[in-house]
């Protein structure tokens, strides 16, 4: 019986560890973020598109007050971020989302 469980576990972790290791996957999700729409938690928990986060707005996702914002789009973010976050910035973010394939 326990080496059964045991059996069950060892599985469990390799599937779980083969999942977490495909970030295609993941990226493929991200295909057409947009800074309208997607949530900052999206944009960051994918490697492609943290990048383009870490180039144009690099303390974004180290920010203090990050879990209070990761809900919400860079627009939205944008009117509350005291000038970190102009149109000018999304909308160069928004290019480099664009050339995600």
């Amino acid at each position: 019986m326990k080496s059964k469980i045991a059996a069950g576990l060892l599985g469990l972790t390799l599937a779980l560890g083969s999942m977490a290791a495909a970030p295609a996957f993941a990226q493929a999700a991200l295909v057409g973020a947009s800074v309208e729409t997607t949530p900052i938690a999206d944009l960051a928990a994918n490697p492609a598109t943290k990048a383009v986060l870490d180039k144009h707005v690099p303390p974004l996702t180290t920010h203090p007050a990050f879990d209070q914002f990761k809900s919400m789009s860079l627009k939205a973010l944008e009117p509350m971020s005291q000038g970190a976050l102009t149109s000018d910035i999304i909308a160069a973010i928004q290019a480099d989302l664009d050339k995600i394939k």
